[in-house]
């Protein structure tokens, strides 16, 4: 199985269908991109769950939506994405990771799914039927820290587990341009299209040390992501593909001329 990181830029995304990243999405299963089988599980890396050290949700039930998002419209807030839980498979990633030294891992028995992994999942799964759990990431910690989580949790892809992280390539809230439409082609800015080049050169590259080290390496990092929440993801992923895997951009957008929406699969070598 291999891992991806998924660009879910604006809860719009839920309800805009002028967004190319909406159509990406909702390509999903017809297109096979986790492959001709669904997965066992889905394990979500939200860059919108931050706790001090590593949490996992152990939900024996249905997942509650989370309406984490404020002053959209009425509407998002009906919207909801009833995947069961994964109570089984979260307690074999906890123990993964404290197996691999991040312990102790708690298990949140109540928390549901974030719209992290709920906007981009009702229009990847949009039957709801597939098990989820979700991994928080640890915003006091660097990238080299959540690639070696990713690595951790490697062993969860052969047992048939989607493994995602689900952030944004550029993720600047306080200078993100609000006049401009979701689909406005109007040239993203220096600081956001720099970044989001570099991080495709640095991952279809291979430079995978580059992309732990991104604040000291990349052009514009500050402004591309004042803060890593939305960042880490990635490095969740490609840890979880394992050393000298190969990435591949599999999707490439741009709303409010400022919010990337890249989005990239990971493959191991054969």
């Amino acid at each position: 199985m291999d891992t991806f990181f998924i660009s879910h830029g604006s809860p719009t995304l839920s309800i805009d269908d002028s967004l190319p990243a909406r159509h990406f999405l909702k390509s999903w299963v017809p297109a096979g991109l986790a492959g001709p089988q669904p997965p066992r599980a889905i394990l979500v890396v939200s860059g919108h769950w931050e706790t001090d050290a590593p949490a996992v949700n152990v939900i024996h039930g249905t997942n509650d939506t989370i309406y984490d998002f404020y002053g959209f419209p009425d509407q998002m807030y009906k919207l909801t994405y009833p995947a069961p839980g994964a109570p089984d498979v979260a307690k074999r990633a906890k123990q993964l990771l404290e197996d691999a030294g991040f312990g102790p891992v708690a298990e949140d028995r109540r928390r549901g799914l974030d719209h992290g992994a709920w906007v981009p999942l009702m229009l990847m799964y949009p039957e709801a039927n597939v098990p989820v759990f979700q991994l928080s990431v640890q915003t006091a910690r660097d990238g080299a820290y959540h690639y070696d989580l990713g690595k951790a949790l490697a062993p969860l892809r052969e047992d048939g587990v989607l493994i995602f992280g689900s952030g944004s390539a550029t993720h600047n809230l306080r200078r993100i341009l609000r006049t401009f439409a979701p689909t406005s082609h109007e040239a993203a800015p220096r600081w956001a299209a720099e970044f989001d080049a570099w991080l495709k050169e640095s991952l279809l590259g291979g430079r995978h040390e580059d992309v732990k080290r991104y604040q000291e390496k990349a052009p514009y990092a500050e402004e591309a992501h004042p803060r890593p929440d939305h960042f880490y993801p990635l490095h969740v992923a490609l840890g979880a593909a394992g050393e000298g895997c190969e990435a591949e951009l599999i999707h490439h957008s741009w709303s409010n001329a400022t919010l990337s929406y890249a989005s990239y699969r990971f493959a191991t070598k054969n």
